[in-house]
């Protein structure tokens, strides 16, 4: 398997001239478009809510201590039109499943709107809320280990039909999730997708991707600002949450305002030991895996220079860049991630 590097080329801006029918049809579809978009937010909304009022919250105690704190394309339809007609390559297409993993912090409910287009494009999306995370009642204090975090999307490919395989796409720490998952169940694996994420070495911790940001994990320890201590002070930090504000900054950063709002009553507090923990991965079965990499090419959360370390040191079969994404291109280029996912799907 080669090493393809492939970009994401930045759409051409349509000019409408003429007597102003086909402005006409263009705003008509930009209006379905937003109610679209509208009614899927709506829904995730909804949801969010709910989740607010049912959720286990932490009842720890927070730490106020001052701290640190190529290009192959196709061209795929409009995920949000309503087109009749799915693409041709979908009948020949043997993995259709795509496991939408979440990142630290974040849940199911992340994904709205790539499941929704996913959908219509002919694929099955799945999604899964990690231990103490999204619907998951979980306490997450008591969620110490990867393996207990990942639980639930071990669950899934144990649960798999015999000969069944999917693709998996793992966003921020949900990529050692991923890996994790490699190395488990390597022949249920068809391919697995990195967004902006934690694809570390053997012997790495997920939350050493994010040393340039917040420091080394010794130091994060002992003076941030950012713990959680769910079993009291006296003992270990349990997780951490970053304030509004700050949470603001590092991920969505070009965000529109209402996926920021449905970020802001939705995020849980993440489980600190799952971070902490070196990952052992084996050629034998992490290494015969088929691992593709997304760049997000304006993220302050995960800078892309560190992703582009993380391509250096751990070389994936291939690499697509969206430009004008921040940490979340499901909610600030959803189309971009859209059309690369299918790309992605199509590769033999």
């Amino acid at each position: 398997m080669g090493n393809k590097f492939i970009c994401m080329k930045k759409k051409d801006i349509v000019t409408t001239r003429g007597d102003g029918s086909r402005s006409k049809r263009v705003n008509r579809s930009q209006r379905k478009l937003l109610g679209d978009e509208e009614t899927l937010h709506r829904r995730a909304l909804s949801m969010a809510i709910q989740q607010a009022q049912l959720s286990q919250r932490f009842d720890g105690s927070m730490s106020r201590r001052v701290g640190s704190t190529s290009s192959r394309r196709r061209t795929l339809s409009d995920p949000f039109s309503n087109s009749n007609q799915l693409p041709d390559f979908l009948e020949s297409l043997k993995v259709k499943k795509i496991v939408l993993v979440h990142g630290e912090g974040f849940g199911a409910w992340c994904w709205y709107k790539t499941i929704a287009s996913l959908e219509e494009s002919g694929l099955s999306p799945v999604t899964v809320d990690l231990a103490g995370s999204g619907f998951d009642m979980t306490d997450a204090n008591s969620v110490s280990t990867l393996e207990e975090y990942s639980k639930p999307l071990i669950e899934l490919l144990q649960n798999l039909p015999e000969e069944e395989k999917v693709i998996l796409v793992g966003h921020s720490t949900g990529g050692a999730c991923v890996s994790y998952a490699l190395e488990q169940f390597p022949e249920k694996i068809s391919k697995a997708i990195y967004l902006c994420a934690t694809m570390v070495s053997d012997g790495q911790r997920p939350f050493d991707v994010f040393a340039d940001e917040l420091g080394s994990a010794e130091r994060f320890m002992k003076e941030s600002q950012f713990l959680i201590y769910g079993n009291g002070k006296e003992k270990p930090a349990t997780g951490f949450m970053f304030e509004k504000q700050h949470m603001k900054s590092l991920y969505f950063n070009q965000s529109p305002n209402k996926d920021i709002a449905l970020s802001m009553i939705s995020m849980r507090p993440v489980p600190l030991g799952p971070m902490m923990e070196k990952l052992s991965l084996t050629r034998e079965r992490y290494g015969k895996g088929r691992r593709f990499y997304v760049q997000t090419l304006d993220d302050l959360a995960l800078s892309p220079d560190v992703q582009e370390k993380l391509v250096r040191e751990n070389i994936p079969e291939g690499v697509y860049k969206i430009k004008g994404s921040d940490h979340c291109p499901f909610f600030s280029k959803p189309q971009s991630l859209h059309k690369i996912l299918l790309e992605i799907a199509q590769i033999p």
